[in-house]
């Protein structure tokens, strides 16, 4: 789309709220226990680390967002 010289396109609007970014992180935390559970039932140590690192990503983010801080 072309805009005339003295014309000014619109700035684009937030596209992410900080009410998304509390449920990805509460997502984030259950699939995370999720993946550590499935991973020690399985024997996998790979997911159950992975899951351990996307619980700790997530309880970080929903403390920093108690606090305040976004």
């Amino acid at each position: 789309m072309r805009y005339q010289e003295h014309m000014q396109p619109e700035a684009p609007s937030a596209g992410v709220s900080a009410g998304m970014m509390a449920g990805t992180a509460g997502y984030t935390l259950l699939l995370g226990v999720a993946f550590i559970l499935f991973g020690l039932r399985g024997r996998q140590r790979w997911v159950a680390f992975w899951g351990a690192t996307m619980v700790l990503a997530g309880a970080a983010y929903m403390i920093a967002l108690l606090l305040g801080a976004e």
